[in-house]
């Protein structure tokens, strides 16, 4: 419940409350099936045993398997920003929910063009490229 009033959004409720969206999810579907069967034996008997046996379990089942593929991509995508947090921490950078990008005071310096023309053996053409005929 803390994480829910947390306005950095440091932590994600997301995994912690998925469930409980699901099972309602699925709770509403059983009520919109129930109402649709009701309905169809409203208007006609045949109707009615058409929406329990065939378009009620179908269109249910259709609506339960989307919503489980978002929600599964939902929660991957949050798994995602978790794992590439720890692996910035774990780097010895800091995670965008600590303040954003700043590069880490112990990193190297990025490579440079060496300044010795010797350096390459006096020659100051680049190397051949061995994939090239």
């Amino acid at each position: 419940m803390k994480s829910l009033f947390d306005l950095d959004f440091r932590q994600f409720i997301t995994p912690s409350i998925i469930k409980i969206v699901y099972i309602l999810i699925m709770v509403l579907l059983a009520i919109g099936y129930l109402g649709l069967v009701i309905t169809g034996f409203m208007s006609d008997a045949m109707l009615g045993f058409l929406m329990l046996l065939i378009v009620g379990p179908l269109v249910s089942l259709v609506y339960l398997v989307l919503v489980r593929a978002s929600l599964e991509s939902l929660l991957a995508q949050i798994r995602t920003a978790e794992n590439t947090t720890e692996l910035v921490r774990l780097a010895g950078g800091i995670p965008p929910a600590d303040g954003g990008y700043r590069p880490h005071p112990g990193n190297p310096p990025a490579p440079q063009q060496p300044q010795d023309p010797t350096a390459n053996g006096g020659n100051n053409n680049p190397p051949a490229n061995p994939y090239q005929k």
